[in-house]
């Protein structure tokens, strides 16, 4: 018996960082996203081979009741396949009970891209075990959870950690019960078809930026108090963004959320980066990496040409990668 599962890779339009603090986000699932396909066999193994566009990516057989590793091709994905796999079975000691499994997975993208080989996979792993995506992205890479959330959407989506459910806390010593707020996704679809999507493009930058890396240092050195209207300014442009009716009013509320981020994390905005481009260039998720939104009037050709001036080849237009275009 072989089990299929797909999930879709993701951008965050609106949101980034702040979206930990509770900002309202915007996020788009994407065409290209990974598979994965289970299938039960006669062994004493747990064998997993993973594909990317081009080939091969790793492969690794682990035992399948301790999850050792017995052979690999790269240690260090296979060590961070194995964590992942464990707390699936944290939280679901029954997933890989009696049986002898051959795991394989094919991503649709550069995994260098930072389109979500890694929230994909923990979507994919979630829907075969039966388990809460979001708290098993809490046990292995953390973050937000909007990539999890794009991973099973049909389009674009807002996105919000709430903390309206409560916890419970129990003190040392006498028993003493207090209510601890525990955020909670909150996910609407979303109807964000612009008029101008012929003039909004994605590029990838050439280095693939680590999200858990970024996060850490956001959360350590800022305070949601001090952030307060910061979130809600970034919320408010998450809701005008959808309505905009042409490219001039979403430039400008794309320039008003990087003065803004940039102010929040002590960065410099990208736009710096390229003088001359004629439009508004946005980081995407974690800055200084992945992919960046270029929004101009020049066309295709136009675009290429300037980026690739910067040895950036990696170019989609909008329709050409959003999920539902």
């Amino acid at each position: 018996m072989v089990q299929k599962y797909y999930s879709y890779g993701k951008f965050l339009l609106t949101g980034e960082y702040l979206v930990l603090k509770g900002a309202l986000a915007l996020a788009l699932p994407l065409k290209p996203g990974q598979s994965l396909s289970v299938e039960t066999r006669h062994g004493t193994s747990l064998q997993w081979d993973a594909y990317k566009p081009d080939g091969p990516w790793f492969s690794v057989t682990f035992n399948h009741k301790t999850l050792e590793i017995i052979d690999c091709d790269d240690r260090l994905k296979a060590e961070k396949l194995k964590q992942i796999l464990q707390a699936v079975k944290q939280l679901n000691p029954k997933a890989f009970e009696g049986n002898d499994l051959n795991f394989t997975t094919h991503l649709d993208f550069d995994p260098n891209w930072g389109l979500g080989s890694s929230s994909t996979l923990i979507a994919n792993l979630a829907q075969w075990a039966d388990v809460n995506p979001y708290e098993l992205l809490k046990l292995t890479f953390g973050g937000s959870g909007y990539d999890i959330a794009c991973a099973t959407a049909e389009g674009p989506i807002y996105y919000q950690l709430s903390t309206t459910e409560s916890a419970l806390r129990q003190t040392q010593g006498p028993k003493v019960v207090e209510p601890v707020e525990k955020p909670t996704p909150l996910v609407e679809p979303i109807d964000f078809n612009p008029l101008f999507a012929e003039h909004l493009f994605f590029v990838y930058q050439g280095q693939k930026q680590s999200s858990s890396k970024e996060i850490k240092a956001f959360l350590e050195k800022t305070n949601p108090v001090d952030l307060q209207k910061d979130i809600e300014a970034i919320s408010e442009i998450s809701r005008a963004v959808p309505k905009c009716q042409n490219l001039d009013e979403f430039a400008m509320l794309i320039q008003c959320h990087e003065r803004i981020i940039a102010r929040c994390i002590g960065q410099e905005a990208v736009q710096k980066r390229f003088p001359g481009f004629e439009g508004v260039v946005k980081s995407l998720g974690a800055w200084g990496g992945d992919f960046i939104l270029a929004a101009t009037e020049w066309n295709e050709n136009q675009v290429r040409e300037y980026f690739k001036k910067y040895g950036l080849e990696v170019v989609f237009g909008y329709k050409e990668i959003a999920l539902g275009e």
